[in-house]
């Protein structure tokens, strides 16, 4: 758990795949999760929710390579951040 990362997203993810990777699982864990919010807070989601994912994996020792298993491990860390956010919050009546 010594591993150090970038300021944002996971190792071997540049910037711009770090916001298609973003923008793919927050619209996923919005859709999972029957939210509504834009593309900007999606990308903003799907980035917290890979830093998330990424650390919820090295926790659990699964090992995290290539651009199918991050999107994976994004989707599930942006899936318990909106989950969270939740239930701290309370859903909205639409």
């Amino acid at each position: 758990m010594n591993t150090v990362y970038p300021a944002m997203g996971t190792p071997g993810v540049g910037f711009i795949m770090m916001l298609i990777i973003g923008g793919i699982a927050g619209w996923i864990a919005e859709k999972v999760t029957k939210s509504d919010h834009g593309i900007l807070t999606n990308i903003l989601v799907g980035i917290a929710g890979s830093f998330v994912g990424s650390r919820l994996a090295e926790v659990l020792n699964i090992g995290v390579s290539g651009t199918i298993a991050h999107i994976l491990v994004a989707v599930a860390g942006a899936i318990i951040l909106v989950f969270g956010w939740q239930a701290i919050r309370g859903r909205r009546q639409v």
